[in-house]
């Protein structure tokens, strides 16, 4: 097609900017075209996206971005930072030569400047707030989806959660959780049962086997006081929306944790924010990078609970946009519910990869103006295949675009420069303060205390009545003994006893004589 039939194509979808966040300048054989703007409506950015390309393709700087234009916007973000890279956004950008030119081809005014920003750790080794959740918020839905309980295991925790619900035990952490476990098989089975009716000792143990295989990956330190709320991921700054970021540099080796922390986020987000249908822009954006630690080694269960979430917290008018190298790494059913693309380029090294571009292409709409599964291979940094929804729910057409630079430090933050924002952080401090309140292990602890305590009293009472009988007893023997009648009758019986002896041997005793010895 004409290339000005291309440009006023692309002209058709121009958003205002105050609804609309810029991603980057459209291009056609190779080359910008001069006003053809690609932005992304606010309105729709709650029907959740995906960033994905090769390692070094920009996926990370569209992120980057991205999340800086909503908070300029006064729309806050939630950012998963795996590898460590996206503290810049709390520093301001470097001009450059370079990041000049681009964005005066697209068409942008380019201003370097730091976003509010908050740091967030899940681990005490973390720099940040620790973000933490009870077991009790849990639930036991939530966490036999976590522990991939088959029904008859997910009920037995549920009982036993009841359980404690009614006792007034408080479950904060995993020992607390197992703590009650142990105390359901061993001291209180009996009670328990009897309220409760009878539980397997083998489903009991089969929990308290996951509940220990999941603490070995870290989440004894999750699990606690005090608990994220999640207005504090809601606030703006001088007109800015907060950039919360989760620094989870060690969490690739934890994937199990690190979708623990997922869902009871989606969870509690779902939880306690208000039903708001379609509003005009997003109250919140949460971006996962590396979003294959989520999905890699999920059980089904757990993939079902992540799919049902995705489609109900739009409601909540929070988006999702999935960070990942290739398209396949998000699920199916949660792909279709992605309505924007930014699809950096991916490499064609093995038959299997070029497998997995052809799919990607034919995962995006149908294009007159480019051959999509080669365009894959030919992108090169900061470029991008995009398409997006109008305001009206539409897709739009697919477009290759020259991605704008972020206004932010592209690198990492300096150590000091890390320090010095926790330490002037009142969240941080709010996070990071110690509570230990008095919960079902300090309870149930006690509890084993004094009824070891009751019982050695009662073997030391017991012993020491013993004792006194056995005085007693030896007293009153005494006294029989020394009793004149008992001696008249010990002396009658024992006469009797003689008289018979000497019977049984044949002797008769006769009258007494002088000569007898008796």
């Amino acid at each position: 097609m004409a290339k000005s039939d291309f440009a006023s194509r692309m002209k058709a979808y121009e958003l205002s900017p105050d609804k609309s966040i810029l991603l980057g300048l459209a291009m056609k054989d190779g080359k910008p075209q001069d006003g053809c703007q690609i932005r992304l409506p606010l309105k729709t950015l709650n029907r959740h996206g995906l960033i994905a390309g090769a390692t070094g393709t920009g996926k990370t700087k569209s992120l980057q971005h991205m999340a800086g234009e909503l908070s300029l916007r006064g729309v806050p973000s939630l950012v998963m930072d795996i590898k460590g890279d996206l503290s810049g956004l709390a520093a301001p950008g470097e001009k450059s030569d370079g990041i000049q030119k681009r964005m005066d081809t697209i068409g942008a005014k380019y201003d370097p400047q730091a976003l509010p920003c908050e740091l967030y750790t899940l681990t005490k080794r973390g720099k940040g707030g620790t973000l933490r959740a009870t077991v009790s918020e849990f639930g036991p839905i939530l966490l036999s989806r976590i522990l991939d309980l088959n029904d008859t295991q997910s009920s037995v925790l549920a009982v036993i959660m009841q359980f404690c619900d009614d006792a007034g035990l408080l479950l904060l952490d995993l020992k607390d959780l197992k703590k009650a476990m142990s105390f359901v098989m061993e001291d209180g089975k009996e009670a328990f049962e009897e309220k409760y009716g009878k539980v397997s000792s083998a489903s009991t143990g089969t929990i308290l086997r996951k509940v220990v295989a999941l603490e070995q990956q870290g989440a004894d330190e999750f699990f606690g006081e005090r608990s994220f709320e999640v207005k504090d991921l809601l606030q703006k700054r001088d007109g800015k929306g907060l950039i919360s970021i989760v620094r989870l540099m060690d969490m690739q080796t934890k994937p199990a944790l690190f979708s623990t922390f997922m869902l009871q986020l989606l969870a509690e987000i779902y939880q306690e924010m208000p039903e708001l249908g379609d509003p005009e822009k997003p109250e919140l954006v949460i971006f996962l990078d590396e979003a294959h630690l989520i999905f890699d080694r999920a059980s089904k269960t757990l993939l079902e609970q992540i799919e049902t979430m995705t489609k109900l917290i739009r409601s909540k008018g929070v988006g999702l946009f999935f960070v990942t190298q290739n398209p396949q790494d998000v699920p199916a059913p949660v792909l279709s519910q992605l309505g924007a693309r930014v699809q950096h380029a991916l490499r064609a090294v093995t038959a299997k990869d070029r497998k997995a571009i052809k799919t990607a292409a034919e995962n995006f709409p149908l294009s007159d103006d480019y051959k999509t599964d080669r365009l894959l291979t030919e992108l090169g940094i900061g470029e991008a295949l995009i398409t997006g929804l109008t305001e009206k729910g539409k897709p739009t057409p697919l477009v290759h675009s020259l991605m704008c630079a972020p206004c932010s430090r592209m690198d990492v933050l300096k150590p000091a420069e890390v320090d010095g924002i926790v330490k002037s952080s009142e969240l941080a401090k709010k996070y990071n303060e110690t509570m230990d309140r008095k919960s079902a292990y300090e309870i149930l602890s006690e509890k084993a205390e004094e009824r070891l305590e009751r019982q050695e009293k009662e073997e030391k009472s017991s012993g020491s009545k013993s004792r006194t009988s056995k005085k007693e007893d030896e007293s009153i023997m005494e006294k029989v003994f020394d009793s004149k009648i008992v001696r008249d009758v010990g002396r009658t019986v024992a006469r009797e006893m003689t008289r018979g002896l000497l019977g049984a041997i044949g002797i008769k005793r006769g009258r007494r004589s002088k000569s007898s010895w008796f």
